[in-house]
């Protein structure tokens, strides 16, 4: 397995669609302002979230059970930034659609930039032949509110290839979580 380079990005996201839209370059200013990087980098793509969140609150005290999530217990908001309450998080979709290769697993990571404020973008695995706009959760873990600027880079991917093909992929398997879109909440 070996993880592979923005050249190799570049050109599955022209060939086969893998990311949509697509950058391919490092995008850091926007009419002259300033943005949280996003697209492509050395090894790995800097995603964006949309601007479209579900904010976790407690306002119904609600047990929080991933086989029975109660949907009340986010509030919609919609905005080019989503303000965190303190130890709490947010979910959110990427602007980019994935369609992940056979032989590729993509691993999503935070952004130093989100992390050194104590925002926290969960790890999560984007298996072989999944598609989709990946659900981004944002822990804050301060004790203060917290800011995410949609539009921007907020988490990077990085693509793994694999020596061999596997014999079940994601979409073999009919995962729940095939070509979702938008924030898509526990099933």
């Amino acid at each position: 397995m070996s993880i592979k380079s923005d050249s190799w990005i570049k050109k599955m996201a022209k060939e086969e669609n893998m990311i949509s839209p697509f950058e391919p370059d490092q995008i850091k200013t926007l009419s002259g302002g300033k943005v949280i990087s996003y697209g492509t980098s050395s090894y790995g793509y800097d995603v964006r979230c949309s601007s479209m969140f579900k904010v976790f609150t407690n306002i119904n005290s609600a047990i929080v059970d991933p086989k029975q999530f109660d949907k009340n217990s986010f509030v919609d908001f919609e905005g080019d930034t989503c303000i965190i309450p303190p130890n709490s998080f947010a979910l959110a979709s990427t602007v980019e659609y994935f369609k992940i290769p056979r032989s590729v697993l993509t691993i999503c990571l935070g952004k130093s930039t989100y992390a050194r404020c104590g925002i926290i973008v969960n790890v999560t695995p984007l298996e072989p032949e999944w598609e989709g706009h990946v659900t981004l959760e944002f822990s804050n873990t301060t004790p203060l509110p917290a800011k995410i600027y949609a539009n921007e880079g907020v988490a990077q991917m990085l693509f793994f290839e694999s020596d061999t093909i596997c014999e079940t992929s994601y979409k073999d398997r009919g995962g729940k979580y095939q070509k979702q879109t938008g924030v898509t909440l526990p099933k």
